[in-house]
């Protein structure tokens, strides 16, 4: 069967299966379920393996278990804290197990006398047998064939066993057509099974074995055809850019400014970037550096080329301070060449506004710095041609396009602090080059890191006190308060008070937090790096952009609340000198996540590795700390365990005729979004 006709089968709306109907069709639309593809990439999100399942007398403390048997009483009770606990004595062949769910009172109604049930936990003890449920299933007389079956995430309306029965038709009727995308030779060269097992055996796995095959095929196909998907959208966006060749000894005449060598990693990225810009395609180039790894001058260098090309540079941050931070930065290396900047953010007068836009729109204003204040409509450029944004991950899709579309097709340089795997970053930034700055200036010493218990705090304390004495300076991180800016200000200025009231009475403390005024910031900081604040208390406003060479302490309050990527960015704001910094990193870690992340940090300062370690505990959704729409949409491809099959399924990509297999890869990933590409 040729391609569009098996694909025109594969697309067929779901109602029409046998068994589904229109009821049944909306409450699978509610899934994002709409015809027979996605029923078949509609993958369980668990298995009940009924060929290892644990009788009570074999359970084994602290460690998972599955058992199966019949309900024979159920307890609901609520503690003093509020939580309620459902317990169930569930019999099994040789005697009975209490089966325990937290938080959980919708169960009171589903879990019944009488009924059989599959559930899977860890086990809490043995006398009596206890386990704390993380999984569970109420079978029928018919399901309890032996073999593994699947658990698929569902919602009310669709039992299990209806899933089953749907997705054995749709394999027994549309698997013998699927198409192939891989021939005989790439499968052999991958190690990797054909799509139709693939599929029959990630629903209805024959066994162990066979699922992991099923697993690493689809995973490699999902990948592929992603890339794919980004290769196209790559070309899209493959448009006629400007050329920039310099007019004038601009270039040179910054470098020959600069108060030190740029090191070899940063020579070889604005190399990189000069010769995207002097090409006659667009630049879409992403540079990566660790904190202090130097990204600025990289920047400011490009600038100068487009300023001395005949050209306007804007640079967008996402926060004030920052923005702030590299508008400093850039006049101290490019304001005594004649470069003309200006400052544009929300705060600044209504009159200083209109002068700037003004002279931005007349070109007479080089390099124009800001927030998302650049986006505005009333802000026009009269020849932009070097569009830089920096942590691109703080901004939407439509926010870096807006920025673009103020020139004709402008070079555009995204840089990040994050860190990023390079399998990883080529998966989620298709079409944009990259660049890594992987080596810090000379005579930067690493960050001394330890984990202090709570308990100790006054240990920290009196350590940083000791350090103010010798002339340094201190920040204090105060706790992340989850999704209220309310509470985390709060928390900062309880903490500020504490502080400057006790052990640092005789020292001047500052606060910083998000709703202080900007001008009020601008005064903290300024003090700051003044050395007239010794002591400065903040929420994770100081994550980016903010740099005080003489500050040598960083205290983390609660830092088990806080993922690996962003506390290694607030430990980047000391080390920022030859001075030896610490990073003292206070928590109460509950959890083995927690424990890893506060290994990780003692352990390394290596961005690279932290992010790589990061991306295994927490995976990839969260990666960012904001949502990547285009991996939202993986469906069994794990890029934290997954990156040396996306490394082989890009070479694969490459060999893979796109256009041929359009339909298929669209049905796949109909949109792409929320990644840098856009």
């Amino acid at each position: 069967m040729l391609l569009g006709e098996t694909m025109d089968k594969l697309l067929e709306k779901v109602q029409y299966l046998k068994g589904v109907g229109p009821q049944r069709s909306r409450l699978l639309a509610k899934l994002g379920i709409h015809s027979p593809f996605d029923l078949l990439w509609y993958f369980p999100r668990t298995y009940i393996d009924r060929s290892s399942f644990q009788t009570a007398s074999q359970l084994i403390p602290g460690e998972q278990a599955g058992i199966m048997g019949t309900i024979l009483a159920v307890r609901s009770s609520r503690t003093r804290r509020g939580m309620t606990v459902l317990a169930a004595v569930v019999e099994t062949q040789d005697g009975p197990v209490q089966a325990v769910w937290f938080n959980q009172p919708f169960l009171a109604d589903i879990i019944k006398t009488g009924r059989r049930v599959w559930l899977s936990g860890k086990v809490k003890s043995i006398l009596p047998p206890e386990i704390h449920v993380s999984e569970y299933e109420l079978m029928e007389e018919e399901d309890w064939a032996p073999g593994i079956v699947p658990v698929y995430s569902t919602t009310e309306g669709l039992s299990q066993r209806v899933w089953r029965s749907l997705l054995s038709q749709v394999l027994e009727k549309y698997l013998p057509d699927y198409p192939e995308i891989l021939d005989h030779n790439q499968r052999q060269r991958f190690a990797l099974c054909s799509i139709q097992e693939a599929l029959a055996n990630i629903h209805f796995p024959a066994d162990r074995s066979a699922y992991k095959q099923a697993r690493q095929r689809l995973a490699f196909e999902e990948l592929m055809l992603f890339l794919l998907r980004l290769q196209e959208l790559s070309q899209e966006d493959s448009r006629p850019g400007l050329i920039h060749r310099e007019k004038t000894d601009l270039v040179q005449k910054v470098k020959d400014r600069l108060p030190y060598q740029l090191t070899p990693a940063q020579q070889k990225v604005v190399q990189e970037i000069f010769a995207d810009m002097e090409s006659p395609r667009m630049m879409n180039r992403l540079l990566q550096g660790d904190v202090g790894a130097g990204k600025t001058v990289v920047a400011a260098l490009a600038m100068a080329k487009a300023v001395a090309s005949g050209y306007q540079a804007a640079l967008m941050a996402p926060t004030e301070i920052l923005a702030g931070q590299h508008g400093q930065a850039l006049y101290e290396v490019l304001g005594e060449s004649g470069i003309r900047l200006a400052l544009l953010t929300g705060s600044i007068t209504a009159a200083q506004r209109g002068e700037i836009l003004y002279y931005t729109r007349q070109g007479e204003i080089d390099v124009l710095i800001g927030t998302h204040a650049l986006i505005q409509d009333d802000v026009r450029f009269a020849n932009l041609g070097l569009v830089v944004i920096d942590e691109q991950h703080r901004f939407g899709v439509r926010q870096r396009a807006a920025l673009a579309a103020k020139g004709d097709n402008p070079d555009v340089l995204v840089m990040t602090a994050t860190p990023i795997p390079r399998t990883l970053a080529l998966t989620a930034y298709g079409n944009l080059e990259m660049s890594v700055i992987d080596q810090l200036p000379p005579g930067r010493k690493p960050v001394k890191t330890k984990y202090l218990p709570y308990k100790q705090r006054a240990k920290a304390y009196d350590f940083a006190r000791q350090q103010i004495t010798a002339g340094r300076q201190v920040y204090v991180v105060c706790p992340l308060v989850e999704e209220s800016e309310k509470q985390d200000i709060q928390a900062a200025v309880d903490l500020y008070e504490e502080l400057r009231t006790s052990i640092f009475r005789d020292y001047e403390v500052g606060l910083l937090h998000g709703r202080l005024r900007q001008a009020d910031k601008e005064q903290v900081m300024q003090r700051f790096k003044k050395g007239e604040l010794k002591l400065l208390v903040s929420t994770t406003v100081v994550e980016v952009g903010v740099d005080v060479a003489n500050a040598t302490v960083m205290i983390i309050e609660h830092a088990e609340r806080f993922g690996l990527s962003q506390l290694h960015q607030l430990r980047g704001r000391v080390g920022r000198s030859a001075l030896q910094s610490y990073c003292i990193l206070l928590a109460e870690p509950h959890t083995d996540e927690s424990r890893q992340r506060l290994r990780a940090m003692e352990a390394s300062n290596d961005g690279f590795f932290l992010a790589q370690q990061d991306l295994l505990i927490r995976g990839p959704g969260d990666f960012w700390g904001v949502r990547q729409h285009g991996l939202d949409q993986l469906k069994i491809a794990n890029l934290a365990k997954d990156l040396d099959l996306a490394e082989k399924a890009r070479q694969c990509s490459r060999e893979i005729d796109a256009a041929s297999w359009y339909e298929y890869i669209h049905a796949r990933f109909p949109v792409i979004e929320g990644t840098a590409m856009n």
